[in-house]
């Protein structure tokens, strides 16, 4: 069976190319799926018959649908509710972190602005998200069990 993907939901370049080489760093295989848009993400998560991926890395900052509706269009969606969702942004606003887990939201991380710092906490996330932690069953027809 193939590793599910990994969506990365994130606008700046920089960021981008960072988790690309802490995820190789990490030896992390799973295909890096990139939105770098709200829209882009949704588009492609809610595409028929697509697999979902295995999480979603969420930036808040986003152009043309902000990270935080993001979260609560997939929450509010039967198919895409169980998505473990990490919010992965360099805001620390006290109202950011409350409004992502009002909304849902299974882990907020400020992003380090060092490498070595942002490859450990990469590996982090990918040893708990990916290897770890039980994932949710799929819901089907926005059928639950």
């Amino acid at each position: 069976m193939n590793a599910k993907a990994i969506l990365l939901v994130e606008d700046n370049l920089s960021d981008i190319e960072l988790t690309q080489r802490a995820l190789r760093k990490a030896r992390i295989a799973n295909e890096l799926v990139v939105a770098e848009d709200g829209k882009k993400a949704l588009d492609w998560l809610f595409e028929e018959r697509r697999d979902l991926p295995a999480l979603m890395l969420l930036d808040l900052k986003l152009p043309k649908v902000p990270g935080l509706e993001v979260l609560r269009r997939v929450r509010e969606n039967a198919i895409t509710r169980r998505l473990p969702v990490v919010i992965l942004t360099s805001s620390d606003e006290e109202r950011d972190v409350a409004r992502g887990y009002d909304l849902g939201v299974n882990s907020y991380i400020r992003k380090p602005v060092d490498f070595v710092q942002f490859a450990a906490v990469i590996e982090q996330l990918g040893l708990y998200w990916l290897v770890l932690n039980q994932a949710p069953p799929e819901v089907k027809n926005g059928e639950g069990i």
